[in-house]
C-alpha cells in the first residue's frame, strides 16, 4: 500500500515573489560620449553641437537610455543635458548613469506602485534564482518594502531558504 505524497511547500502558506515577474521590459543602451571626445579628453563644443544636429536619435526609439561618459575627462554638465533633450523625444527613460544605475532606477520605479500591504502577516519567500539580469538593489528596494508587513521574510527557493527577517508582533 503506497502513502499519499504531499507537498509541504504548497500546504506551507509560502508566498513566492519572483522579481523576474516585475522585470522591466525594454532593449537597454549606453550612449558614451567617450567616442564624441577629442583625444577623449576634450569636449569641443563646436564639433559636439554639430554631432547632435546630424545624428540620427530615431535608433533610440522605445529603449531604455543611460548617458555617461566613460573617459577620465572633465565633461560640462550640459553636454549629458543637451543629449538627453535630443533623446527625449524617442527614447521610454533617460538617466544619467552606466546600465547598473538605469537597472536600478527601472526597478526602484516598479517596485514603488507594489501595495505591500498586502504581505501583511505573511510568510515571504523571494525567489533568488533568476534568468534575467536582477540587480541586487531591486532585492534590497523588495525587501525595504515588505519589512514593515511581512510575518517573516525569506530568500532562496521554498525548499531551501535562507531566513532573513521574522517579525513576532501579530498586526
Amino acid at each position: 500500500m503506497s502513502e499519499e505524497i504531499i507537498n509541504k511547500v504548497a500546504n506551507s502558506g509560502l508566498i513566492t515573489i519572483d522579481l523576474e515577474e516585475f522585470y522591466p521590459n525594454g532593449e537597454r543602451v549606453l550612449f558614451d560620449l567617450r567616442s564624441l571626445l577629442f583625444h577623449e579628453l576634450i569636449l569641443k563644443e563646436k564639433d559636439f553641437r554639430e554631432f547632435i544636429k546630424q545624428h540620427d536619435w530615431t535608433f533610440y526609439q522605445d529603449k531604455l537610455v543611460a548617458i555617461t561618459c566613460t573617459a577620465d575627462a572633465i565633461i560640462p554638465t550640459w553636454a549629458f543635458m543637451l543629449v538627453s533633450i535630443s533623446l527625449e523625444p524617442y527614447a521610454k527613460k533617460i538617466i544619467f548613469g552606466n546600465l547598473e544605475t538605469l537597472e536600478a532606477l527601472l526597478f526602484s520605479d516598479v517596485l514603488k506602485g507594489i501595495d505591500y500591504s498586502k504581505y501583511t502577516n505573511q510568510r515571504i519567500v523571494i525567489k533568488g534564482c533568476s534568468n534575467l539580469p536582477v540587480s541586487t538593489n531591486a532585492y534590497v528596494e523588495l525587501v525595504k518594502g515588505l519589512r514593515p508587513f511581512a510575518k517573516s521574510i525569506m530568500y532562496g527557493e521554498p525548499c531551501s531558504t535562507v531566513p532573513l527577517y521574522k517579525n513576532s508582533i501579530v498586526r
